[in-house]
């Protein structure tokens, strides 16, 4: 069976470094889950794995589409599957490696977002609910309805909240449930969940500096220039951690010293969100980067113990 190895774990936690020398290791290729990695023109805020970074490992799921374009769950599927399968049909193993849970899940069960049931009517009426009152009270309606799926879906995105109370009402089943439900059938890969993880302080720290760095390379110029493009906060890219927060300081709504503590603050929960995302699973095999005293010798012994062969 097809062998994935997929390395998750909070924002700034060190995924791209162990994934890159495992990939040199075990002769692999690494497919991206990132939600945000996939548009091309947002390198630095989505801290995306630079040429030097890669150290020759072939990349996938990449700088794939237009920040103006949409992208989803089942575009990422769709779109990763047959990468993946390329990399297979060379006899090699893939690694996939990023933060984006919902991303991660769906393509090991091979999930069915029954993309096709929708209602036009009932997501016309929630978007102009959502510019009448506002994001937050349209995420209030998605933590009543379905409060699973409000711990995993970030407020600001506004398509997701939206598919979620509209597959609520036309069908009286959440969309976690659904989910969990299509989850139950067998993976297709022969797969082992690699969890990174670091001691609370030191994560919280190391998010700080690294926005930080975002900012000293060049991240509110980055931003400055896909809003000169036409990028604004209705499309998916925009809604990235880094790119809205400078927005809001393009736009005169807030200091730049403001944006990027709210950047700082927003990051950190994030992490947490992909904490307790990631926390509730019994099949991710944790490595405590503040404590491991080797973390590729840690990994190896995951895989051998979860019988990959290596």
């Amino acid at each position: 069976m097809n062998t994935l190895i997929l390395i998750v774990g909070p924002t700034g936690t060190g995924k791209t470094e162990l994934s890159v020398k495992l990939a040199k290791l075990l002769d692999a290729e690494i497919i991206s889950c990132d939600s945000m990695q996939v548009y091309r023109g947002m390198n630095i805020g989505t801290a995306k794995v630079t040429e030097p970074e890669k150290q020759g490992v072939p990349h996938h799921m990449i700088d794939i589409i237009s920040p103006f374009q949409s992208f989803s769950v089942s575009d990422f599927c769709t779109r990763a599957k047959i990468v993946a399968q390329k990399i297979f049909a060379k006899g090699k193993p893939v690694i996939m490696v990023g933060g984006t849970g919902l991303y991660a899940d769906s393509f090991v069960r091979d999930i069915d977002f029954t993309e096709t049931t929708g209602s036009e009517k009932i997501r016309s009426e929630l978007m102009d609910f959502c510019e009448k009152e506002g994001t937050e009270a349209l995420f209030q309606i998605l933590k009543s309805v379905d409060p699973e799926s409000a711990e995993a879906i970030h407020m600001n995105n506004v398509k997701r909240v939206i598919r979620a109370i509209e597959y609520y009402r036309l069908t009286g089943e959440t969309i976690s449930e659904h989910n969990r439900k299509t989850k139950e059938k067998p993976s297709p890969y022969k797969y082992v969940y690699i969890g990174l993880t670091r001691n609370r302080e030191e994560l919280y720290d190391r998010i700080n500096n690294r926005v930080d760095k975002m900012m000293q390379n060049g991240l509110l110029a980055e931003v400055w220039t896909l809003y000169a493009m036409g990028c604004n906060m209705k499309h998916t890219s925009m809604q990235a951690l880094g790119y809205k927060e400078l927005i809001w300081y393009l736009r005169g709504k807030c200091t730049l010293s403001e944006a990027v503590e709210i950047l700082k603050r927003d990051s950190r929960r994030y992490a947490k969100r992909q904490l307790t995302w990631f926390g509730r699973s019994t099949e991710v095999n944790w490595i405590n980067l503040s404590e491991a005293s080797d973390p590729v010798a840690e990994a190896l012994s995951i895989l051998k113990n979860n019988e990959v062969t290596l």
